[in-house]
């Protein structure tokens, strides 16, 4: 599994473009998912073609939650690439042009080894990707509490690592078990994540390329 982020607060890689908000690819061997899609589409797009990651290629499409720094890019997207089935918590209404809509509101498999929280906290929801390491979470904003964030993933099995956004997270104790720590966009406490958790620990912005 390949996870480029491609939208995010600070850049990795030089040559792409920073701007408040946060979307990421996934790519697995029998899926492609766009995972939020930022606050501006046509910078979203500029940025996924810079890295060679082709729109026309993404199968489905996950949004976190309703707020615009994650949806803003959305209808950009759907113009270039409606054929997506698209997996939304129950608070976001209103998609038009993608091919499916579903929308999340409890712990659910979408497909083989990716799970959806459901929306939790009625606010938002995060996906969970089993791989040979256990679950990798990943999050948009985390505005949910990470306890529950965290029971809702550990469904499906050990939780590994997370990505995203983690706001102003501080009960760093739930990430002692953590192989890969990833924070991005909107964390507030990034540089104690780092301090306490140094080997798990990875830098986050546009252009950063997990493989897990």
């Amino acid at each position: 599994m390949l996870i480029t982020i491609l939208y995010d607060n600070t850049v990795y890689r030089a040559g792409l473009q920073a701007d408040w908000g946060f979307s990421c690819l996934v790519e697995m061997a029998e899926k492609t998912i766009l995972f939020d899609t930022g606050a501006n589409g046509a910078l979203l797009l500029e940025n996924m073609k810079i890295l060679g990651k082709d729109p026309a290629l993404v199968d489905v499409v996950f949004i976190s939650h309703a707020h615009f720094d994650h949806t803003g890019g959305l209808s950009a997207f759907l113009n270039v690439n409606n054929q997506v089935t698209l997996y939304a918590p129950v608070s976001f209404r209103g998609v038009r042009n993608a091919k499916q809509v579903i929308y999340m509101d409890s712990p659910t498999e979408m497909f083989g080894n990716v799970f959806s929280t459901g929306e939790l906290d009625g606010m938002e929801q995060a996906m969970a990707v089993k791989t040979k390491k256990g679950l990798v979470l990943i999050a948009g904003c985390s505005h949910p509490r990470m306890d529950h964030i965290l029971e809702a993933a550990a469904t499906f099995g050990r939780v590994h690592g997370i990505i995203g956004g983690l706001h102003g997270f501080q009960d760093y104790a739930l990430f002692r078990d953590f192989g890969l720590i990833c924070p991005t966009h909107c964390t507030q406490h990034i540089a104690e994540i780092k301090r306490l958790y140094p080997d798990a620990y990875i830098q986050g912005g546009a252009g950063r390329v997990i493989d897990i």
